[in-house]
């Protein structure tokens, strides 16, 4: 889903009633038609797949050394106006200002009055990875005070812990983390798998991102569970070094040719007999990430949850 809004707050945003403007379109036109119905006074817009959720929904990865579109073949628009808009003026303004060969496909719905903060709370229940360990908004009561919580709210990080490869990760580490294990979680986003790594024993943490708003997100996230800072850090790789074979156990949930191209740097961090931990990874992409990791692992597919599959391996003994 790509998104352009500008920022909606106050009482009024929960309020107001909107009207929803739905066009179908495809990768040539969407992004121009976006840039239009923002100039046209749109709240926000949302491009998305018309097919999403059936047999023909595309799937759009954007891995980096691989070539793919950036929309979605089959488009489908949703720009949100005020209830006081003028839709049929503003379909016929965007045919004219994009000289478009064929009338636009489109239809209109009128959105309620709705509390939105609550209705997207809502949408984030607490997620149960193990008995033990529970994700938790910071909005909801705990459901299990003496489980491990790791309280997080959905940010601008990957990492609320609802995707299956941040699940899967998270029942690997909850069944294999030891008291005093030093973790490297590589590509680290909400900082959600170092947190846990943490309080389920370890001692010695390290987390790793590119992007600096997912450092200062992890930053946050272990100020709100109350993991001391000072045992473990997060920092863009160009800001950190690594002593060879220290860490105890490795973890990247990213994606698959990432994955690839990082093989000797994240084998070089683990301690013969120490475990990496991959996911990101398709069960079509597994065979070749295995491959890949092979010379200094004992590679396996340790789980797989709705396609999406876990490897894992021990470092090889010199």
């Amino acid at each position: 889903m790509i998104v352009q809004s500008p920022c909606l707050t106050g009482t009024d945003a929960c309020s107001m009633a909107w009207i929803t403007l739905n066009i179908s379109t495809d990768a040539a036109h969407a992004e121009s038609l976006s840039d239009a119905l923002m100039a046209l006074g749109a709240l926000s817009v949302d491009i998305h797949d018309a097919a999403a959720d059936t047999q023909g929904e595309q799937m759009l990865f954007g891995e980096p050394g691989e070539p793919g579109g950036e929309i979605w073949q089959n488009a489908e628009i949703s720009a949100l106006f005020d209830q006081a808009a003028d839709i049929d003026a503003i379909v016929h303004l965007l045919a004219d200002t994009l000289s478009l060969a064929q009338p636009l496909q489109y239809s209109v719905n009128t959105v309620e009055p709705q509390d939105w903060v609550r209705l997207t709370q809502a949408q984030f229940e607490p997620i149960q990875i193990s008995p033990r360990l529970w994700i938790v908004p910071t909005w909801h009561a705990l459901p299990d005070p003496g489980a491990i919580n790791l309280i997080l709210d959905p940010g601008l990080a990957f990492g609320t812990g609802s995707h299956p490869t941040t699940q899967l990760c998270l029942s690997w580490l909850d069944q294999h983390v030891q008291s005093g294990d030093r973790v490297l979680d590589y590509g680290c986003g909400s900082g959600i798998l170092a947190i846990a790594a943490l309080k389920l024993g370890a001692c010695d943490i390290t987390g790793i991102d590119i992007d600096p708003q997912a450092v200062e997100a992890s930053i946050n996230n272990a100020t709100h569970n109350r993991c001391d800072l000072h045992r473990f850090m997060f920092a863009a790789p160009d800001r950190i070094e690594i002593d060879n074979a220290s860490m105890d156990i490795v973890v990247a949930n990213i994606l698959a040719n990432p994955l690839q191209i990082l093989a000797p740097v994240l084998a070089q961090a683990v301690r013969p007999g120490g475990h990496i931990v991959l996911s990101g990874i398709l069960q079509q992409q597994a065979e070749e990430v295995i491959q890949t990791y092979q010379p200094w692992f004992d590679m396996s597919a340790a789980n797989m949850q709705e396609g999406w599959v876990l490897l894992t391996g021990c470092k090889k003994m010199k």
